[in-house]
């Protein structure tokens, strides 16, 4: 059943998926974000993947490894990957508890990310549709 409001929602801009995450994911959700993205990148043909955690208050150690795992994932598959949208309070939480990004790039906000993949943006070339949706009821 898919009632309730979108957790993540991936949406497809030419060769490029923009994954947003919505809300703070519990553990099994990620990695349910984890397989459902990477299967994506294979079907899609995406060269790039953009991750928005612009909604998120809070990014913890299990978090940044699973999506540090997609990116490096995503790497294997031929796609680059760009972690937009880390709030203050965030990025300055990580820098704290040494908490990295790894080897994933990462732009302030969408549009950078998008600048950074060489995507341009047009309101005619955006698939508004979600390609996926993941509810809290699975």
């Amino acid at each position: 059943m898919d009632s309730g409001p979108a957790l993540v929602s991936i949406l497809q801009q030419g060769s490029t998926l923009i994954a947003s995450i919505h809300t703070a994911l519990d553990d099994s959700q990620l990695i349910r974000f984890q397989r459902d993205l990477i299967e994506q990148i294979g079907a899609r043909r995406s060269r790039g993947v953009i991750i928005d955690v612009a909604a998120l208050d809070v990014l913890d150690s299990f978090g940044l490894r699973t999506l540090r795992d997609i990116a490096e994932m995503a790497r294997l598959r031929g796609a680059i990957t760009v972690l937009v949208g880390i709030q203050p309070d965030v990025a300055l939480a990580m820098v704290e508890l040494g908490l990295g990004t790894g080897s994933i790039e990462t732009a302030l906000d969408l549009e950078e990310g998008l600048a950074y993949l060489g995507v341009g943006v047009t309101a005619s070339t955006v698939n508004h549709r979600p390609e996926h949706k993941m509810s809290p009821w699975g």
